[in-house]
């Protein structure tokens, strides 16, 4: 008797074992705030036309964003690395990238056009 309750146990530890194990898997692993664009994300082209480094945001005049499923169209963005706003001035062509992040649309990359 002994023993098919220590096997029942061991099968009862086990079977929450693997089913906490499966939780802790399924946990989302990136920080919303450390975010970045999905991997192959295309780069938009876009023209600078402000840069507001007090409140950390670009207003951009850009070509579609695919992976926003926005058309062309003049908007401000966050950034999400306040070191682009020393790099930019107004009219400067780019090349960039954005996601949505914290319900703010947000630049994740931004490079001069090519």
């Amino acid at each position: 008797m002994t023993s098919s309750r220590n096997t029942w146990s061991a099968a009862v530890i086990a079977a929450a074992l693997i089913s906490i194990s499966g939780l802790a898997g399924a946990q989302p692993t990136t920080d919303p705030a450390s975010a970045s664009a999905p991997a192959g994300t295309p780069f938009a082209e876009g023209e600078i036309r402000k840069v507001d480094k007090e409140n950390l945001k670009l207003t951009i005049k850009h070509g579609p964003l695919k992976n926003l499923d926005m058309p062309g169209m003049t908007m401000v963005f966050q950034v999400q690395d306040p070191a682009v706003l020393e790099k930019v001035q107004v009219g400067n062509k780019v090349q960039f990238t954005a996601d949505k992040i914290d319900g703010k649309f947000t630049v994740i990359k931004l490079e001069a056009a090519r």
